[in-house]
Formats: structure tokens, C-alpha cells, sequence
């Protein structure tokens, strides 16, 4: 009896907790769609560039469902540069030469064995010359998913610990106490993020030192411009961390918000090729923020590109961030009328 009890004021609470009950049921299946959708793509074809190439090698490529786009030198080594194709095919005294794009290891294989099996469908493989425009030919997947890595865990960490924290000092009456002094609103959210920012600045700073100097991950940029990235992927993470936890009532509801706010984040950072995907779907990806801190991370770190190759990432980033400040700043009006 006493059990049915239990069991019965357990079931009373999850009815009148509406959200949880949503999050419950729609949450795993938001998941599994974006799943469905990437992993249920098209097979991945090579983007290749060819200069000065036979026609029946680009015929055979073409049909073993490569893309195949005809270029001059100068302009092959432009697109190769920013990664337009993933290699370009040079025929010097009729022997192909390959540039690769070299970031990503399973495409480098992709478009070696491809080649190899257009060139010389043979028992013995033809010694092709090639070079890699970044990376290296033992390069590893985990050189090539390291900085997304570093900014997913960053903004992962980073967006619990804040939420979770700024809905401490809501439900504790501290905030309430605060907006009972004079204080302006955007004044308590900008010490609010700069408080909690001066803490991320060391978190960014440590996790990316730990990730180069002792895992060895990839680095051949600045280290300046890795912190000032995982720096602003943090200060991103902190604001909409804020926000969101303005929507919940108890640290359980700041858990479900993850898989809303951080899974699709995940599909579309650049650990999954979305290449295969459909262009409408593809298009997610432009309002996530991990993706502009990854691919900045990656273009630094495994491209060794500078300040003007990662700007328009940067600025994007400084943008999500000035907008949740607008945004928590807005939400304190549930608590306040200024």
C-alpha cells in the first residue's frame, strides 16, 4: 500500500511537470532524426580538380562518382587552398602528380584509392608522387577531430556549469535581492559574465594547453588565436547557458535542455560529414555556434591559417555572445520591471 503510495505522488509529479514530460519523449526522438538524416545520407564522393588531364581519366573518374571540376595551376592551388576539392590531379610527362587538401585522413584515403584504381586497375599498384597541402600522411583521425573536440568540451562544460550555476542564484533569492537594489539589469548580467568569464578564460586557456603540449593534438598556427577562440567558445556557451536557465525551474530541467541545445550542435560541428546531406539540412549548420568555433580551431590548428582566414568565425562568435547578453538582459524583466 504504502509503495502505491509512492508510486502514485511520483506519477502525480511528473504530470504536472509538463516539460519533463515533453523533454522525455521528444528529446530522444529529436536525437535520433538528426541521426536518421545524417547517417541516412548518400555515400561521400571526392571533390577532385584536375589540370592538363587525359579525357579517359576523367571520364573514369567521373564514373566511379568522383566530382570532377578542370582547372588551370593557379586556380587549382587557390580552390585546393581553400578547400574547395579535396585534392587537384596534375599529368606531368603523362604521370599524375596529387596535391591533397591533407586535413582529413578518410578523405585522403578515399582519394588515393580512387585514383590508384582509375590509374592502374591492374595487380600492381603505380608509385604515384604526392604532396599534402596541410596535414601529413600519417595523420590521424584524432589530429583531424581534436579542435572540434576541444571546442565541443569547452562549450559543453562551459553551458551546464553557468546554467546550473545562474539558476543556483535564482532559486537561492540572491538574484531576486540583487534586483531589489538599484542595480540596473544589463548591470547584473555584466557581472554576472564577466564573473563567470574570468573563470572560463582559465578554463579555455588550461584545456587547450593540456589538448596540444600533453595529447599532442595538431598544432601548427597561432596559440593566440586557438585561446582567443576557445576563449569566445566559451563566453558563447556562458551567455546562452544564462539564458536557457532562465526557462527552467530546477537543475533536472537544465539537463534537458542538452539534447536541444547541444546534440545538433554536435551533428553539425564537423565531427560527421554533412557534405552528403541534403542543402536544406545543411543549412542548420549556419545557426550553430560550435561550427564556427571548430572550423576556426581546425583552419588555426591543423591549416595553420591566420587572423584573416578565421575573422569572419570570430566575429560571428562575438556577435551569438553580444546578442544573449541582449537577450538575458531582456529575460530579467520576468523578475523586474525596470
Amino acid at each position: 500500500m504504502r509503495i502505491r503510495a509512492v508510486m502514485i505522488r511520483i506519477l502525480q509529479q511528473l504530470r504536472h511537470d509538463k516539460r519533463t514530460m515533453a523533454m522525455m519523449v521528444l528529446a530522444p526522438m529529436l536525437v535520433l532524426t538528426f541521426m536518421s538524416l545524417i547517417f541516412g545520407g548518400g555515400d561521400y564522393h571526392p571533390r577532385i580538380g584536375v589540370i592538363n588531364a587525359p579525357m579517359g581519366f576523367i571520364q573514369a573518374l567521373e564514373d566511379k562518382d568522383a566530382v570532377v571540376i578542370r582547372y588551370d595551376e593557379s586556380a587549382a592551388y587557390e580552390a585546393l587552398k581553400q578547400s574547395k576539392v579535396d585534392a587537384t590531379i596534375d599529368f606531368q610527362s603523362g604521370v599524375p602528380h596529387i596535391d591533397l587538401e591533407g586535413s582529413d585522413p578518410s578523405k585522403n584515403k578515399a582519394v588515393l584509392a580512387l585514383v590508384q584504381q582509375t590509374v592502374q586497375p591492374s595487380r600492381s599498384a603505380l608509385p604515384i608522387e604526392t604532396t599534402y597541402i596541410y596535414g601529413y600522411k600519417d595523420m590521424v583521425s584524432f589530429d583531424n577531430f581534436g579542435p572540434i573536440l576541444i571546442g565541443f568540451f569547452v562549450f559543453f562544460f562551459v553551458f551546464l556549469i553557468a546554467g546550473v550555476s545562474f539558476l543556483g542564484e535564482r532559486t537561492s533569492g540572491t538574484l531576486e535581492r540583487l534586483l531589489a537594489t538599484p542595480l540596473r539589469r544589463w548591470e547584473i548580467v555584466t557581472g554576472y559574465v564577466l564573473g563567470y568569464g574570468a573563470f572560463t578564460m582559465i578554463q579555455a586557456t588550461l584545456i587547450a594547453l593540456y589538448s596540444i603540449h600533453v595529447l599532442k593534438v595538431m598544432m601548427v598556427g597561432s596559440f593566440f588565436l586557438v585561446l582567443l577562440i576557445t576563449i569566445l567558445t566559451a563566453m558563447v556557451a556562458l551567455t546562452i547557458g544564462t539564458f536557457i536557465s532562465a526557462f527552467a525551474n530546477n537543475e533536472l530541467q537544465m539537463i534537458q535542455f542538452i539534447p536541444v541545445v547541444l546534440v545538433p550542435q554536435v551533428f553539425f560541428s564537423g565531427l560527421f560529414d554533412i557534405s552528403t546531406m541534403a542543402p536544406w539540412l545543411q543549412a542548420f549548420g549556419k545557426f550553430m555556434p560550435l561550427k564556427y568555433a571548430a572550423d576556426a580551431l581546425r583552419n588555426v590548428m591543423i591549416r595553420g591559417k591566420g587572423w584573416e582566414d578565421i575573422a569572419f568565425d570570430v566575429f560571428v562568435l562575438a556577435a551569438i555572445c553580444l546578442v544573449f547578453i541582449i537577450a538575458n538582459t531582456l529575460v530579467l524583466k520576468k523578475y523586474r520591471s525596470i
